[in-house]
């Protein structure tokens, strides 16, 4: 069996759809569950990599394929945690891996994970050669793109680029897409734990979302610093 089979195999021995049904109503029903929670998805996961190690860095990327196209959502949690334990090993090719991703079976719960952990990390090690998915990503008409291009510094605290980073908010800051307001405000509520004035000025400065202001500052109000 490949490294995916084996996986597949595993977690449906492992199906509880008591379970299942809450875990999908929580998603809104866009996905189907087996009703594995994420203690047990964990625990069987390692279980898995104890016995057979990780998938070969050759093998990693049509692994995650794989496990992403199955329905169950456990699953591209599962290809997300694989591509998470061999971050360090990702070279520039695989962001489009990464964006593939994004792009497909598309939801907060799997494009936070990638835009910071996994395309941010990436990026950083890489900037040049991530310049050109950056660019494409921030200007695309797909939203998830646009929320991953926003968040992929969201790490970064002194390594932030602000240029880049306000520039990408201004592009978007007109935008009524909650997930695209929402990043705006999680990604400048970040960044005001590293520079809470130079954030302070943007935001009274930019004309942003209402809810973009609110997230932004959550932080610097919540620690009475401002």
């Amino acid at each position: 069996m490949t490294y995916a089979q084996k996986v597949i195999e595993l977690f449906r021995q492992h199906k509880n759809e008591e379970s299942a049904g809450p875990m999908e109503a929580y998603m809104r029903n866009q996905f189907e569950f087996l009703g594995i929670k994420t203690p047990e998805r964990k625990a069987l996961l390692s279980a898995l990599i104890k016995e057979h190690g990780n998938p070969d860095l050759n093998e990693l990327p049509e692994t995650v394929r794989t496990l992403w196209e199955q329905p169950q959502r456990e699953f591209q949690y599962v290809a997300i945690t694989l591509l998470d334990k061999q971050r360090r090993k990702l070279q520039p090719e695989h962001l489009s891996l990464l964006e593939e991703l994004v792009v497909t079976k598309s939801w907060w719960d799997t494009i936070d994970s990638i835009a910071s952990r996994l395309a941010g990390f990436v990026i950083n090690k890489y900037p040049e050669e991530g310049e050109a998915y950056l660019d494409r990503w921030i200007s695309s008409d797909n939203f998830w793109l646009n929320r991953t291009a926003i968040l992929h510094q969201l790490t970064y605290k002194g390594d932030t680029d602000e240029e880049k980073l306000f520039s990408y908010i201004k592009q978007h800051s007109s935008s009524r897409e909650f997930f695209i307001e929402k990043a705006i405000g999680w990604s400048l509520r970040e960044y005001s734990k590293t520079a809470p004035e130079t954030v302070v000025d943007f935001i009274e400065k930019e004309d942003l979302r209402p809810l973009s202001k609110r997230e932004g500052l959550k932080y610097l109000k919540n620690k009475k610093l401002i």
